[in-house]
């Protein structure tokens, strides 16, 4: 593959292109696994990046489904692993398969993010996969490198644990004047009022599809003028965030996280490409 930059970004636009389709079920997967939306998209940006690379390396294209669930697995143990979070290699006794049923347990489709983590992460793995995403037994077990046995006794388990298990909470959290600030100049479509909060360093991130910083970040407001649009400041998985709202919606399009230094606007992360993220996405406030 030439390494030209124009030859990359068409690359990189094709493969994007290729896998548009799973990436909401992908980020299902991996936001449940570790509990939350924000971090299961992290996950799913690290995934996408090796199978670029990957590709990149190889003869022929694989089966896209398959081969994009085992990296994302991959990326998630390895997220998981690296922040300390509950992990433990998979144990299940053989013996816990004469309580295997075949019918998924319906609990594991409407439970909340956070209460997966009271599962060890193989049974999370194998509830996910099996009870949410309706993969086929062969499936779950070619994504997670095991046999079909484990992953049955993964299930009895964990689908056990899932209902006796107490939900984890996330910490109170505060929202920041200069939150409120930023969205009150963006409702008062105060455009020069914003780009003057605005770092001169900023870093911009539009989730799945570019980065931006310093005087770039200037034109990110462009878009918006032309948009019937409002914000609210809202609480995600225990940190503030700005939901954007579209004309007379009662539940944000999708979100952005800011953060600050020094009283102005130092990274923008905008949500608005992956409007997926938002399904499962337990908002609180506003």
């Amino acid at each position: 593959m030439s390494s030209t930059p124009a030859v990359l970004s068409d690359a990189r636009e094709q493969f994007l292109s290729m896998v548009q389709d799973l990436r909401p079920e992908l980020h299902r997967y991996c936001a449940r696994l570790t509990g939350s939306v924000i971090e299961g998209e992290d996950i799913l940006q690290d995934a996408l990046a090796r199978a670029f690379y990957a590709l990149s390396l190889s003869p022929e294209v694989p089966q896209l489904r398959p081969w994009l669930f085992r990296i994302a697995h991959n990326a998630a143990l390895d997220f998981l692993k690296s922040h300390g979070r509950k992990y433990t290699e998979p144990t299940d006794d053989i013996e816990e398969l004469a309580g295997y049923e075949q019918t998924s347990d319906p609990l594991a489709v409407r439970a909340a993010l956070a209460r997966f983590l009271a599962l060890p992460v193989a049974q999370r793995s194998a509830v996910i996969l099996k009870d949410v995403l309706d993969h086929s037994l062969e499936e779950t077990a070619e994504t997670m490198g095991t046999t079909v046995m484990a992953v049955k006794a993964a299930l009895v388990r964990g689908r056990r644990k899932l209902r006796e298990g107490e939900p984890e909470e996330f910490g109170p959290a505060t929202p920041t004047a200069e939150l409120e600030r930023y969205a009150s100049l963006f409702n008062a479509r105060d455009w020069d009022g914003l780009r003057a909060l605005v770092s001169d360093d900023c870093r911009l991130d539009l989730v799945g599809k570019s980065h931006r910083r310093g005087k770039q970040v200037g034109m990110y407001f462009e878009r918006y003028q032309k948009e019937d649009v409002a914000m609210r400041v809202l609480v995600l998985e225990g940190r503030p965030v700005l939901g954007v709202y579209a004309a007379r919606a009662s539940r944000p399009s999708y979100f952005i996280l800011l953060e600050f230094a020094e009283g102005r606007v130092g990274f923008i992360r905008d949500f608005r490409y992956v409007p997926y993220i938002v399904v499962e996405a337990a908002f609180t406030g506003g």
